[in-house]
Protein backbone atom coordinates (compact mmCIF):
# COMPACT_ATOMS: atom_id res chain seq x y z
CA UNK A 1 0.00 0.00 0.00
CA UNK A 2 1.31 3.64 -0.66
CA UNK A 3 1.51 6.08 1.77
CA UNK A 4 0.11 9.73 0.81
CA UNK A 5 4.13 10.99 -0.02
CA UNK A 6 4.58 7.95 -2.55
CA UNK A 7 0.83 8.98 -4.54
CA UNK A 8 1.90 12.30 -4.12
CA UNK A 9 5.31 11.26 -6.06
CA UNK A 10 4.26 9.52 -9.03
CA UNK A 11 1.19 11.71 -9.86
CA UNK A 12 1.08 13.56 -13.00
CA UNK A 13 -1.00 16.07 -13.38
CA UNK A 14 -1.76 15.93 -17.31
CA UNK A 15 -2.84 11.91 -17.02
CA UNK A 16 -3.95 11.65 -13.15
CA UNK A 17 -5.62 14.80 -13.12
CA UNK A 18 -8.94 13.57 -11.96
CA UNK A 19 -7.47 11.57 -8.63
CA UNK A 20 -6.51 14.06 -6.34
CA UNK A 21 -7.22 11.79 -3.11
CA UNK A 22 -5.31 8.89 -1.37
CA UNK A 23 -8.53 6.95 -1.28
CA UNK A 24 -8.72 7.86 -5.04
CA UNK A 25 -5.92 6.06 -6.02
CA UNK A 26 -6.56 2.82 -3.84
CA UNK A 27 -9.71 2.65 -5.72
CA UNK A 28 -8.14 2.98 -8.69
CA UNK A 29 -5.25 0.27 -7.33
CA UNK A 30 -7.95 -2.14 -6.30
CA UNK A 31 -9.88 -2.21 -10.33
CA UNK A 32 -6.02 -2.47 -11.75
CA UNK A 33 -5.53 -5.69 -9.10
CA UNK A 34 -9.15 -6.99 -9.62
CA UNK A 35 -9.08 -6.22 -13.40
CA UNK A 36 -12.06 -4.82 -13.40
CA UNK A 37 -11.07 -1.29 -15.38
CA UNK A 38 -15.26 -0.60 -15.75
CA UNK A 39 -16.34 -0.55 -12.05
CA UNK A 40 -13.53 2.13 -11.35
CA UNK A 41 -16.46 4.33 -9.19
CA UNK A 42 -17.68 1.63 -6.92
CA UNK A 43 -14.18 0.56 -5.96
CA UNK A 44 -12.70 3.96 -5.76
CA UNK A 45 -16.56 4.66 -3.32
CA UNK A 46 -15.88 1.15 -1.58
CA UNK A 47 -11.95 2.60 -0.28
CA UNK A 48 -13.80 5.81 0.71
CA UNK A 49 -16.49 3.92 2.65
CA UNK A 50 -14.42 0.97 4.11
CA UNK A 51 -11.61 0.25 6.19
CA UNK A 52 -8.53 -0.55 4.36
CA UNK A 53 -7.82 -3.29 6.43
CA UNK A 54 -10.64 -5.34 5.37
CA UNK A 55 -10.55 -4.66 1.34
CA UNK A 56 -6.61 -5.27 1.81
CA UNK A 57 -7.47 -8.75 3.28
CA UNK A 58 -10.00 -9.46 0.77
CA UNK A 59 -7.63 -8.54 -1.62
CA UNK A 60 -5.12 -10.44 -0.67
CA UNK A 61 -7.79 -13.55 -1.08
CA UNK A 62 -8.49 -12.72 -4.67
CA UNK A 63 -5.37 -11.75 -6.18
CA UNK A 64 -3.57 -15.25 -5.50
CA UNK A 65 -6.84 -17.27 -7.06
CA UNK A 66 -7.12 -18.16 -10.61
CA UNK A 67 -10.96 -17.13 -10.60
CA UNK A 68 -12.18 -15.91 -14.46
CA UNK A 69 -13.96 -12.78 -12.42
CA UNK A 70 -11.59 -11.59 -9.30
CA UNK A 71 -14.26 -8.50 -9.39
CA UNK A 72 -17.15 -10.71 -8.15
CA UNK A 73 -14.49 -13.38 -6.15
CA UNK A 74 -13.93 -9.87 -4.56
CA UNK A 75 -17.63 -8.77 -3.77
CA UNK A 76 -18.38 -12.49 -2.62
CA UNK A 77 -15.05 -12.34 -0.22
CA UNK A 78 -16.39 -8.89 1.48
CA UNK A 79 -19.88 -10.76 1.95
CA UNK A 80 -18.56 -13.43 3.51
CA UNK A 81 -16.82 -11.28 5.77
CA UNK A 82 -19.83 -9.73 6.52
CA UNK A 83 -18.37 -6.10 5.66
CA UNK A 84 -21.56 -4.50 3.78
CA UNK A 85 -23.86 -5.66 6.99
CA UNK A 86 -21.26 -4.03 9.82
CA UNK A 87 -20.36 -1.02 7.62
CA UNK A 88 -23.98 -0.29 6.12
CA UNK A 89 -22.70 -0.34 2.58
CA UNK A 90 -24.69 0.05 0.11
CA UNK A 91 -23.77 0.13 -3.54
CA UNK A 92 -27.01 1.76 -4.62
CA UNK A 93 -25.61 5.08 -3.31
CA UNK A 94 -28.43 4.55 0.52
CA UNK A 95 -28.10 3.52 3.24
CA UNK A 96 -30.67 0.58 4.03
CA UNK A 97 -33.60 1.40 5.69
CA UNK A 98 -35.11 0.70 8.78
CA UNK A 99 -38.67 -0.60 8.54
CA UNK A 100 -40.87 2.03 10.64
CA UNK A 101 -43.29 -0.32 12.93
CA UNK A 102 -45.97 0.82 14.36
CA UNK A 103 -47.62 0.01 17.60
CA UNK A 104 -51.21 -1.62 17.34
CA UNK A 105 -53.65 0.34 19.61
Amino acid sequence: MKSISDVLETFDPLEDKYISREFQSFGVYLSEKLEDKHRKSLYIKMSRDLPRVVLAQALRFVVDSKARSKGALFMWKLKEMGVFEKYGFASGGRKKKTPIIKSAQ
